[in-house]
Order: C-alpha cells, then structure tokens, then sequence
C-alpha cells in the first residue's frame, strides 16, 4: 500500500500501527450563505476522521467544481482558494484511505460529466462487492464503446461507484442513484451532488453514522453532530439505513432504496467518534464515561491514581476513577503538535519511541500504584512502551484496564486495523498479552459490558472487529485485499477529456465542469 510520508494517525510509537479512522463527509445546501467556508468548517471538525487528503466541491446550479489535495484541511485550503469556490451546494471530504492508495488520484470528492449535468461524490466506509462493481463498469464500457469511466490511476471503491452512477444517459442522478445503490454492498455513507441537487444516502445496516442538521437558509449533512454544531446547524435526524435523501429548491424530500437493517459500528463509541458528537440518541462522551464505570465493576484493583492515555482513554478513565473511588489524575502529558511530520527520527530519537508524543510526570507517578485506561490494544507496542516509561518514572505498580473488548478481527467496513496476524489478541490469552506488556494486571470490558454502556440493543450493532460475525456477508477471501481494484483489466485507459468537463490545474489538482478559473491554481 502506498503512505504519504509521515500520514497523521494515532500511532503513538514510529512503526506503531493503530486503527485508522473512516473518512469523514459533510454537505450543505443553503443559497445565500457562503457554502465552501462552511464545508472547509464541517470537514476541520471531522479531521479526526481522515488526515490524508481533503477536497470541497461546489455547484453554482451551472457548473461544478473540485478543489482537493494530500494533507489536512488547513494545510490544503486557504482564504483565497475558498474564496474562489463560489455556489449555494458543496460537498466535502476528509480521507483516510482502506481501499485504494493514499495517492492525489485517490482523493474525494471525485467527478464526473453525466447526460445531465455534473456529479462530485464523497464516500465514508468500504465496499466489499468492488469486483463485481469493476466488472459492471468495464462491461458498460465495451457495450457502449468508450473507454472505462474511471480514474486510469484511481483505486478506490468511490472512483467506480461514481462511474456507474455517472453511466445512465437517460435519467436523472436521483434515479440512477436508486439503480445502483442497491447492488452496493459493505458500508456507504454517501454526499453527492449535481448541479442543483444535494444527496446523501446510507447503506441498509447504517455502519457508518450520517446526520441531517438544519441552518437558518438551508441544510447540512455530516458524519458526525459535532460537525453540525461547528457551523452553527441544528440536529434534525440521522440518515436512515437504507434511505436517499436529496435537498434542493423545494426542500428535503426522502425515499428507500433498501429494507432497512441496522448495524451502527461499535466501535464509533469506543474511539472513532468524537467525544461530544451524539450517535442514535446517546452522547459518545458519556457512553465511555460509563464504559469506564463498568470496566471499574468487571476489573477492580487497589491503586492510588487512575491515570488515562490521553485524550481517547480519558473518559474511561474519568468513569473508572467515579466508580472505584479511586482519585483521577493526569500523569502522562501529550505534545498536541506532533503528527504529520515528514521528517523521520534518527536511531537515538527513535530508541525513545513514545516519547516523542507522551511523557510522564514524574512527581505525579513516582512511587504509586497506576491504572492506566485506554481504548483498545492492537499490537500491544504502545501499551508496553507506557508501562515500561512509568515504571522508568518510579512508578510501583502498573495495571492497566482496556475500554474495549480484544480486537481479533479485521474490519471491511471502513476501518483500517491490523491484519489479524498482527493482533496481539488474536494469538494470546489476556494473561498472556499482559506478560507481553509488562504489566501488573490486564483487564479489558466484556462485550456484554460494552453494549450495554451504548445503550444501543446487542443486535442492532457491528461488533465484527470483537466477535467475528459480520453482518454484511463477505466476498472470498482472495477478493478481500485492501487494493480489490488494482491490476484489474479494463481499468487502464483514462476517460476521454472531451471540452471542459475534466480539467487538472496545476499541483493543486482543481477538477471542473462548465469551465473551470484560473484563480484556483495554486502555487
């Protein structure tokens, strides 16, 4: 898989593989309002989601256009180049990539000239039927003659789902979209737009989460209410599995695509959410305050601080500390800067590993008995790394307590974990992977304990990354490889540029349609 050099992530050792956010996506239509600002807001307020590329697109109801790059939102978007997007519709997307390499021609939204019009798309999650969506894509393009509809150097599963929504000559976005949603399967929240038009759509289980909110003139879609709260929209509903929803002149109207079947992830309340976004009526901050609590009740130990890794460990920690009584404390300190960073660690600094984005405080440490809450273990390098550091700052004890059940599974659903050989959980007993880590005593939730902290009914939930039964069924495993779509014939040939449908300028990479300014060149 190809990486941009020094990708943001949550690793906390060089080397250390994390799980990997799903994207991000955010839409609004509002007439009157500046509408690329907005969407450069929403997407600053999902970065979490995914730090390799972003891109806005916006219609003016006459022509489209997209404006994306590889890095954070703040590093690809400017006063100027936002100042240029001018239009009452936008999309946007923050990437982290799990199908397709984390390359410019793989960022979103992507585009395309349709029969009717302009179509940019951007797509949270991963779709498991990708092969069998490539051959529907080279098959339309030897029937009609042209060359395949894709991106030559594109590998995502977006790219082709774009292509086949861009292939109906005779009918409208909305009715291609309720053609070809249904012979999607995997997790898709969706933002698309024409050049009048603003969809959203969600795949029949809803694994991925996909909001409404309401402005004064107009509407936004999110992945998270987070993102609705920074740009002042108020909180409708969420998207319903299996439900298009389009928004234009005549206001919000909806329709079915699919039967509905819910499987909300998991694991969105245990880390991939923001603390203060809300998912199917239950606050993700205080779902994990009280995963914490739980975890307190399944796995008590006599210490004199509870200690988080910061910042995802620490609601957990917060619901620990108020369940045993046992005092909180903040004793590790997290440098907030380090990230992306494309310059790599000499040897002597690499040797210090963790350091370089936790330190602890050693008078807080020192001479006491730790619990240590964090979210989850993948490989069991960070974790051991901590325990090692505070036992090096005097600590007497450490224990550490997980706010999640073992990850053993890999997930197809938009999460990029390790592969299962690389899980730690995946080959040990609890015991065994708490000798691996140095620690005094290893507890993790129960699935049960979990569940019951989101509120959220067991089967109503993807738990597949802890148990294994995934809930959209899977193609064979050869087919399951992260690059499905690389190598595959027919997918060679670039679409033909024909006018100013498709237009790349300059290293900023602006798509068009209807003819695309000079203004938004970059430097």
């Amino acid at each position: 898989m190809l990486r941009g050099d020094g990708r943001l992530n949550h690793d906390l050792l060089p080397g250390e593989k994390g799980p990997q956010d799903a994207c991000g996506v955010f839409g609004v239509w509002a007439p009157g309002e500046e509408v690329a600002k907005l969407t450069y807001f929403g997407l600053y307020a999902l970065q979490h989601r995914g730090q390799e590329s972003a891109g806005i697109a916006v219609s003016d109801g006459f022509r489209t256009l997209v404006y994306k790059e590889m890095g954070l939102v703040s590093q690809v978007f400017n006063e100027a180049s936002l100042e240029s997007l001018h239009g009452h519709i936008a999309i946007g997307h923050a990437r982290y990539s799990t199908t397709g390499a984390s390359i410019w021609e793989n960022a979103q939204p992507t585009f395309r000239a349709t029969a009717t019009g302009h179509l940019a798309l951007g797509h949270n999650g991963n779709l498991t039927n990708t092969h069998e969506l490539a051959r529907r894509v080279r098959e339309r393009a030897e029937a009609s003659g042209e060359l395949p509809l894709g991106n030559a150097t594109s590998t995502s599963d977006t790219d082709l789902l774009t292509s086949l929504l861009a292939s109906h000559p005779d009918v409208s976005l909305e009715a291609a979209a309720m053609a070809e949603l249904p012979l999607l399967r995997g997790a898709f929240s969706l933002v698309f737009m024409d050049d009048t038009t603003l969809y959203a759509a969600r795949d029949p289980q809803g694994i991925r989460p996909l909001v409404v909110g309401r402005l004064e003139r107009g509407w936004v879609v999110a992945s998270e209410t987070a993102a609705l709260d920074i740009v002042g929209a108020s909180f409708v509903r969420e998207v319903e599995p299996g439900e298009l929803v389009a928004i234009d002149e005549h206001g919000l109207r909806t329709q079915h695509f699919a039967v509905a079947d819910p499987k909300g992830c998991l694991f969105e309340f245990v880390y991939l959410a923001r603390p203060d976004t809300s998912i199917s009526g239950h606050s993700i901050h205080a779902v994990r305050v009280e995963v914490g609590r739980q975890l307190a009740r399944e796995h008590p130990v006599e210490a004199d601080l509870v200690i988080p890794v910061p910042e995802s460990g620490t609601p957990a920690a917060v619901g620990y500390a108020q369940e045993s009584g046992i005092p909180f404390a903040h004793g590790l300190v997290k440098n907030a800067y380090v990230g992306r960073t494309f310059i790599q660690p000499s040897q002597t600094i690499r040797q210090l590993g963790i350091r370089l984005k936790l330190n602890p405080l050693r008078e807080i440490v020192a001479g006491k008995k730790l619990v240590i809450v964090d979210d989850s273990i993948v490989r069991g390098n960070t974790q051991r790394a901590i325990v090692r550091m505070l036992r090096e700052a005097g600590a007497r004890e450490v224990h550490v307590r997980i706010s999640s059940p073992p990850v053993k599974w890999p997930c197809f659903y938009g999460i990029d974990f390790a592969t299962r050989a690389e899980l730690i959980a995946n080959g040990l007993l609890v015991d065994e992977i708490r000798s691996s880590i140095g620690a005094d005593s290893l507890g993790y939730v129960s699935l049960d304990g979990l569940v019951d902290s989101t509120g959220v009914a067991m089967d109503r939930l993807c738990r597949a990354c802890f148990d294994g039964v995934y809930p959209v069924e899977l193609p064979e495993p050869e087919l399951l490889g992260k690059h499905l779509l690389e190598g595959l014939e027919g997918l060679e040939a670039r679409l033909r540029e024909s006018g100013d449908d498709a237009v790349l300028d300059g290293p900023a990479r602006l798509l068009g349609g209807g003819g695309a300014p000079d203004a938004l060149t970059r430097p």
